[in-house]
């Protein structure tokens, strides 16, 4: 007996991880359908566990002179991610909430810039998820 209660919460704990894993695979696939084909990934995925009151946040490099698409999502609906771009000084840029909380953003700057994105769920969201964004970009 005391060999198998190991085994047994190894097992449980295994299926969660992977349950945590196909849930972020689904959306990452959901969130992908807002990155058209005519844009490359920039090779990351910005992903991270997130409820409710939390704020995520990621720290990025855009290149001046290419167009970009930034798509965020929570859940298998759009708008339950409020998404804002900041500079390196905090000016804001970007806020999806001050656009019905679009899941995307086209844009260009003129030169390189690094940003910070902080993203969190809209209150009226699922208590908790993941925060996904995705970046691509075209020249």
């Amino acid at each position: 007996m005391k060999r198998i209660l190991p085994l047994i919460i190894f097992a449980i704990s295994l299926l969660s991880v992977l349950d945590a894993r196909a849930q972020a695979d689904t959306l990452m696939r959901f969130c992908a359908r807002h990155i058209p084909s005519d844009y490359i990934s920039d090779g990351q995925v910005y992903q991270t566990p997130i409820s409710a009151g939390e704020t995520a946040e990621f720290n990025v490099t855009f290149y001046g002179g290419s167009q970009y698409r930034i798509a965020a999502c929570s859940g298998l609906e759009d708008g339950n991610l409020i998404f804002t771009v900041y500079d390196k000084d905090r000016n804001e840029l970007f806020c999806s909430k001050n656009q019905k909380n679009t899941p995307l953003w086209d844009f260009k700057f003129n030169s390189t810039v690094d940003c910070i994105i902080e993203a969190q769920l809209d209150e009226m969201a699922p208590p908790s998820g993941f925060a996904i964004l995705l970046i691509g970009f075209k020249n």
